[in-house]
């Protein structure tokens, strides 16, 4: 029987596992065995060998359509079914396939495009801040308050020297020289009992300063006081701030009654009311730089004398009462005294009063250094003086005490910490954490 000698291409198995589709025909008994047709390798496809057709007298279907080759229908881990193991089956006529159209040829697949690898996004780390601007802020921010201070300095320079050259100033400072007579009975000299309170208060207000603001920026105490037997605590350092406030105005009280009990208050209680046109002129002579010549020995200027008027009988009684509002002391459950004097009235004042202890002292010690120093520190911490204002300007006793008092001061600043403080506090009641 002759056999179509069409080449059958042979494609994917009907049912997952089994041989592709269609089979492989056999020739019959004298027929030349017909050669399978070689089918195009895809790409990762291994080449197929060519194998001869199996013995068995089956017909061969006629006229096979020319079929190819795809991909398997099982999981890419199962390879393809081998060629070379055909099955002859006889196809049903009802589940015979269409004639499907040879394919084109394989395009070459596109050059897929190269990868880059994903570069780590590193981030500059924030610069610490302390407050509200970073460290290269602040000092940005202190240079420009500087010039811009030094330039209203000049400005103010130059406007005293030009009042102080007009006629009617020129009879106004020597109507009122800068100082302000005092009483016949007025001592003459500074005792040395004055000396060693004004070290004493200068070591309390730096550390109360100190501890007051630290109370303000503590959100988190590191330690507690209370008092043996109650139940209300407070930091630490709150402890500390209010146990200086007791040991300041404990040295205030001596301070004030040697200073009526000796006469020293007559140096700086204004006794008449040219202390006003006198401190004046004090001030104008001070803005021109051309300052007038003082001797604290004998007699403070009227600008002087209102100062210290103000920061013992003004600004200190100021400081106590509002602190002793705001401390446990005061009494908590006594309505009509709190509604009269409310607590935010003295937060209010309480803060205010220590920035103006801070701006004396700052201008306090600058004019003392810058008017005499070696004489004026004499005059505070040696008790040494007379009425030649140039008198004892090249001994150095003053400056030394001074220095010393200035090293027992930051000893002190750098001892105020929870682990010097705790000990001493347990002393007086319960420290924990």
């Amino acid at each position: 029987m002759a056999t179509d000698s069409r080449a059958v291409r042979r494609g994917l198995p009907r049912v997952p596992g089994d041989p592709p589709w269609p089979p492989v025909a056999s020739t019959g008994p004298g027929d030349p065995p017909v050669s399978p047709v070689e089918t195009p390798v895809l790409r990762d496809d291994p080449p197929v060998p060519a194998v001869e057709a199996p013995t068995p007298a089956v017909e061969a279907p006629a006229a096979a359509p020319a079929l190819r080759r795809g991909l398997p229908r099982v999981t890419p881990s199962e390879p393809p079914a081998s060629v070379g193991a055909a099955v002859v089956t006889q196809p049903e006529p009802a589940a015979e396939p269409a004639e499907q159209p040879a394919a084109a040829p394989a395009a070459a697949p596109a050059a897929e495009p190269a990868v880059v690898p994903a570069q780590p996004v590193v981030r500059k780390a924030e610069p610490r801040q302390y407050g509200p601007y970073t460290r290269a802020q602040w000092v940005g921010a202190v240079a420009v308050s500087v010039a811009v201070l030094v330039l209203l300095a000049a400005i103010v320079v130059a406007l005293a020297q030009y009042l102080v050259s007009l006629p009617s100033v020129r009879d106004f400072l020597a109507t009122y020289p800068g100082a302000n007579p005092l009483p016949a009975d007025a001592p003459v000299g500074l005792p040395a009992w004055l000396g060693w309170q004004h070290f004493l208060n200068t070591f309390f207000l730096v550390l109360i300063v100190r501890s007051g603001l630290q109370v303000r920026r503590d959100k988190r105490p590191a330690a507690f006081w209370a008092r043996r037997g109650s139940r209300r605590r407070i930091s630490l350092t709150l402890w500390f701030h209010q146990s200086l406030d007791i040991l300041w105005i404990a040295n205030g009280i001596v301070f004030v009654i040697l200073l009526f009990t000796t006469g020293q208050w007559m140096r700086i209680v204004p006794t008449s009311w040219a202390v006003f046109p006198n401190a004046l002129s004090a001030t104008l002579q001070y803005l021109t730089l051309d300052w007038p010549t003082e001797n604290g020995w004998v007699n403070y200027n009227a600008l002087q004398q209102l100062a210290y008027f103000t920061v013992v009988f003004v600004a200190a009684p100021l400081a106590i009462i509002t602190g002793v509002r705001m401390s446990g002391v005061w009494p908590k459950r006594a309505a009509t005294l709190n509604r009269l004097y409310p607590v935010e009235w003295a937060r209010r004042v309480h803060f205010p009063v220590m920035v103006f202890f801070v701006a004396f002292v700052v201008v306090h010690v600058a004019l003392v250094l810058t008017t005499g120093a070696l004489r004026n520190l004499n005059h505070m911490y040696a008790a040494l003086g007379s009425t030649d204002p140039h008198a004892y300007a090249g001994n150095p006793i003053g400056f030394v005490i001074f220095v010393l008092s200035l090293v027992v001061i930051g000893a002190a600043w750098v001892a105020a910490r929870p682990l010097v403080l705790a000990p001493i506090a347990s002393l007086f009641g319960k420290v924990s954490r």
